[in-house]
């Protein structure tokens, strides 16, 4: 009976409510025993049998009722030859401090042998003196393969060669390894916690996709790879990670509860990079390939310019035009209407594709008439330097964007350019311009070098048709913001 009822005052329950019952200290402490992941058993100061959990049951077969009561292993549990040297190691952990770590074999009830690993330590009485012993122990297989899982992850989160992050339930960083802080940018504490947003500026939907994706249907069968942007304090910095992800559950729910997501990473940037430029160079040394059989059919050479151009634009721009020196064309150093004097030069129209749609360039130089190119026009600079000049537009505005190609005399879609001379035996003849629109990025230096080669197999064709008489010849200039 508690105090309050003893004292004649009544309490929560009420004064005709009987107390609940607890549990009995015996119940709780067989309940604890037969709960333990490890097998358990306990003996007094005289070496007898006193607890044996239901663990110990399944590792050697022996049940509780066999086993209590019983004074030492041997004869049942140990072989006769090796009781002697199991007890004094048993029995050593009842007066040594701390806990006492042993191997040996012991016999399950059906006579096989079990290697089992044990942790013996003294269990002292109300005076201090050691009143028995508990020895846990569990199969060496099994304890290994417990240390193995430990040394994997404390290996995969301190020294691996690729990033290790632990996610939560809530798609936030809760571990991560230095290799994976690295490459994020931060320090490991940092980033804990953060949403993913918050630590790179491109790729995560797709990221937090497939992590969400592992929560709920568990890990796909091969790595991804995922193009992302970190940021540094450089600017952005683009990143493609080959990664893997495995669904994290708890090991101790009776069904798998999901913890989060491992994930693991590569950078493959450079490796990736490198494979797509190698396709690049096989894909234009194709259509070169192409263009020079296709081009050698005709009976046009002006014709075969507007081939060559068709086949270069097939993955490299959207519009492209060619224009040409007016008036005859002049060896380096000569005086003509087409020297290097840009206020003196004017270009005409020789070939273009369509601006409305898809479609092969047609030739356009009929009339003659010069293009109104205004002073400084990228194609003028193309010239006048006899090099590839790049332009942009720059992020600006769709309207500032369409004023720009306008005044330029390009299709309002242009948001790049690339300008490359058309020279052929020592003289200029005049300009190609590949132009882009908004979905494709600026272009590069690469991009310029094969401009170059095709310029050159173009101002071949343009000079032999001059020479012919079938047409005329044609230069090309370049970008704005200076040489490429």
């Amino acid at each position: 009976m508690s105090a309050s009822r003893r004292s004649g005052t009544t309490d929560e329950l009420g004064p005709d409510e009987p107390e609940r019952p607890g549990p009995d200290g015996s119940d709780l402490l067989a309940a604890l025993l037969d709960g333990m992941d490890a097998a358990l058993c306990a003996f007094d100061a005289d070496g007898v049998v006193t607890h044996w959990n239901r663990e110990a049951e399944r590792i050697l077969g022996w049940s509780a009722r066999e086993a209590v009561g019983r004074r030492g292993f041997a004869g049942w549990a140990v072989r006769e030859a090796d009781a002697a040297e199991v007890e004094s190691r048993l029995t050593s952990a009842m007066h040594a401090p701390g806990r006492q770590v042993h191997e040996f074999a012991l016999l399950t009830k059906d006579g096989g042998r079990v290697l089992v690993r044990t942790q013996s330590a003294a269990v002292h009485g109300p005076d201090g003196k050691p009143a028995g012993l508990y020895c846990a122990f569990s199969e060496v297989h099994a304890q290994i393969d417990l240390e193995r899982s430990i040394a994997l992850s404390e290996a995969l989160l301190e020294d691996a060669s690729w990033g290790v992050v632990l996610v939560d339930a809530d798609l936030r960083p809760a571990v991560v390894n230095a290799h994976a802080a690295r490459a994020l940018g931060t320090g490991r504490t940092t980033v804990l916690g953060r949403p993913l947003g918050d630590l790179l500026t491109r790729g995560v939907e797709e990221l937090e996709n497939a992590l969400t994706h592992v929560l709920a249907e568990g890990a796909p069968p091969a790595p991804a790879e995922m193009w992302v942007g970190v940021r540094s304090p450089e600017g952005e910095k683009r990143r493609c990670w080959r990664s893997g992800f495995l669904r994290l559950a708890s090991p101790l729910a009776e069904e798998p509860v999901p913890l989060g997501v491992g994930w693991l990473f590569q950078d493959v940037t450079d490796a990736k990079l490198g494979e797509q430029e190698a396709a690049l160079l096989r894909f234009r040394s194709n259509q070169s390939h192409r263009a020079a059989r296709a081009a050698a059919e005709c009976e046009d050479p002006a014709e075969a310019a507007t081939v060559h151009l068709d086949f270069a634009l097939a993955g490299f721009a959207d519009h492209a035009v060619i224009d040409r020196v007016e008036g005859p064309p002049a060896a380096d150093g000569e005086s003509s209407g087409g020297g290097s004097g840009s206020g003196a030069l004017r270009l005409v129209r020789v070939a273009a594709t369509p601006s409305g749609g898809p479609g092969p360039s047609a030739l356009t130089d009929h009339a003659g008439l010069p293009v109104r190119y205004a002073a400084g026009h990228p194609a003028l600079q193309c010239v006048a330097r006899a090099g590839s000049v790049r332009a942009s537009a720059g992020t600006v505005a769709a309207d500032e964007a369409h004023e720009w190609a306008r005044t330029r005399q390009w299709p309002e879609d242009t948001v790049h350019a690339l300008c490359a001379v058309l020279r052929s035996r020592g003289r200029t003849l005049g300009v190609v311009t590949f132009l882009r629109g908004a979905g494709r990025s600026p272009f590069e230096r690469s991009d310029a070098t094969y401009a170059e080669d095709v310029a050159v197999r173009i101002a071949a064709s343009l000079d032999l048709a001059g020479a012919t008489g079938a047409g005329a010849g044609g230069a090309v200039g370049g970008v704005e913001d200076g040489i490429a």
